[in-house]
C-alpha cells in the first residue's frame, strides 16, 4: 500500500490538542502531525490568568494532555517549530526548520496573539502581556510576593482577571480603560457597571473614559503610566491587555478568505480544497446567526478542534454551537453565554447588588444573550432560550418563580 500524506494540524494549543485526540477516537490510524511554534506541549489559556496566577494550581494543570499521551497515541507533536508557508495547491506546508510537509488534509489551529499597545514605552522592562504559559510564569513570579504597583492597560477579561489576581497577593493596582466601563463591549453600561463595582471595592483604582499616551521609565525600565488625565500614574509594573488579533498570516500568504479570521464554512471547510480552520483564528458560518463569527474564547477551542477533525474525516458536521465563556473574579463567578448586540435591552433576574443574578440580553422579544453570575447549572436552559429564538415576555424572564426550562420550551 502506498504511504498515506499526514493529516497536519497546525497550532499546538487546545484546539490542536483536542483536534488529533478525536482523529484518533474516530479511529483514524493514518499519521497525524502536529505542529507548535511554542516550546510547551499544548495547553489551556484560562489557568494562566486564573488558577495558575493566583496560586490555586500548578503549571502543569494546564496541559491538556501528560507528555506521553502523544507518543502513546502516535501523535508526531513537534513543539518549537514554526509554519511559514503554505502551499494549497501543493498540499505542503513548509516549517521554519526547512523541513516540507506534504499533508492530506490541513487543520490551521494557529490561534491569536496580544495585541500590542501602540504607545511611546511599550518596549520598557516591566511591560508584561498575557498570552502564553511562559507570559504566566513571568507574571505569577512577579506578583506573587506582593508589594507591586501595577498599572494595568485595558478591562476586559484579561485585563480584570489578572486585577483580581494581583489584589489577592497584595499588589496596588490600577485598571485604564477608555470605555465608559469595564468590558463595555460586550456587556454594556449596566452590566459593565457590576464589574466596576466588584473592583472598586476589592481596592482596585479604576479609571474609565481615560486612554494611555505613553509609558515612561529610567534606565530602560517603567516608572510611570501616562494618560490623558494623568500626568504620571504610578507603576513599577505594567500589564496590558487591550485584546487579541488572530493568526491568519500564513493563511493570508496562501490566498485562503481572511476576514477577520480565517473564513469557513459550517463545516469548518477553509476555502482551499482540503484545508480546515478552528478555535481562535476561525471566522466560521453559525446558521444560528446566518453569519461568520470569530470567538476566542476556550470553549470555542474544546468544541471546535473535535468539529474540525470530524469534518476532516469526511463526517456531516454543522459547527452552530452557542458561544459560551466564563470567568472567576474574587468570590464572583460567571458564565456567559450568546451575543449580545449594543442595542439589546437588558432584563435582569434577581438583583445584581445582592451578588446572584441573570442577565438577559433582549432584541426583538428574543433572547440574545444570558449571564449567569454566582447561579450555576443554568447553562443549559439559558442556551436553549437563545436557539429557540421563541418571543418571551420580559415579565416572565425576571420572574424566579418561572422555571427556564418552561420558557426555553
Amino acid at each position: 500500500m502506498p504511504i498515506q500524506d499526514p493529516f497536519v494540524i497546525v497550532g499546538a494549543g487546545l484546539g490542536g490538542a483536542q483536534a488529533a485526540e478525536t482523529l484518533r477516537e474516530e479511529g483514524f490510524d493514518g499519521p497525524v502531525v502536529l505542529v507548535g511554534a511554542e516550546p510547551e506541549r499544548p495547553y489551556e489559556r484560562p489557568p494562566l490568568s486564573k488558577q495558575y496566577l493566583l496560586g490555586t494550581a500548578g503549571r502543569d494543570s494546564a496541559f491538556v494532555h501528560d507528555a506521553a499521551w502523544y507518543a502513546e497515541h502516535d501523535v508526531d507533536l513537534r513543539t518549537g517549530v514554526r509554519a511559514t508557508r503554505l502551499d494549497p495547491a501543493a498540499h505542503r506546508v513548509v516549517l521554519d526548520t526547512g523541513e516540507e510537509l506534504a499533508y492530506a488534509r490541513l487543520l490551521l489551529a494557529t490561534g491569536a496573539s496580544a495585541r500590542r499597545l501602540p504607545v511611546p514605552g511599550e518596549d520598557l522592562e516591566g511591560v508584561r502581556y498575557l498570552r502564553t504559559l511562559a507570559d504566566a510564569d513571568r507574571l505569577t513570579a512577579d506578583l506573587a510576593d506582593g508589594g507591586r504597583q501595577l498599572v494595568i492597560v485595558g478591562a476586559g477579561w484579561i485585563g480584570l482577571e489578572v486585577a483580581a489576581a494581583a489584589r489577592s497577593h497584595d499588589n496596588a493596582v490600577t485598571v485604564v480603560e477608555p470605555q465608559p466601563t469595564p468590558l463595555h463591549a460586550v456587556l454594556g453600561q449596566r452590566m459593565g457597571e457590576v464589574f466596576a463595582h466588584l473592583h472598586r471595592q476589592h481596592g482596585v483604582d479604576l479609571f474609565t473614559d481615560t486612554t494611555v499616551r505613553e509609558i515612561r521609565g529610567a534606565d530602560g525600565r517603567i516608572a510611570s503610566v501616562v494618560t490623558d488625565r494623568h500626568a504620571g500614574l504610578p507603576a513599577d509594573l505594567v500589564v496590558v491587555g487591550v485584546g487579541a488579533l488572530p493568526n491568519v498570516q500564513l493563511a493570508a500568504a496562501a490566498g485562503l478568505e481572511v476576514d477577520n479570521g480565517v473564513v469557513t464554512d459550517h463545516a469548518l471547510r477553509a476555502s482551499a480544497p482540503d484545508v480546515f480552520a478552528a478555535g481562535d483564528v476561525a471566522a466560521s458560518f453559525r446558521p444560528l446567526y446566518g453569519r461568520h463569527v470569530r470567538v476566542e474564547h476556550w470553549a470555542n477551542a474544546l468544541h471546535g478542534g473535535p468539529a474540525a477533525a470530524r469534518s476532516m474525516l469526511g463526517q456531516d458536521v454543522t459547527y452552530d454551537r452557542v458561544p459560551y465563556f466564563f470567568t472567576d473574579q474574587y468570590e464572583l463567578g460567571m458564565e456567559y453565554s450568546g451575543l449580545a448586540g449594543s442595542g439589546d435591552t437588558v432584563v435582569c433576574r434577581g438583583n445584581p447588588d445582592d451578588g446572584a443574578f441573570i442577565a438577559f440580553w433582549m432584541a426583538d422579544g428574543r433572547v440574545t444573550a444570558g449571564m449567569n453570575v454566582n447561579v450555576w447549572d443554568v447553562t443549559a436552559p439559558i442556551q436553549q432560550l437563545i436557539r429557540s429564538r421563541r418571543q418571551v415576555q420580559p415579565a416572565r424572564l425576571a420572574d424566579p418563580d418561572t422555571p427556564l426550562e418552561l420558557l426555553a420550551g
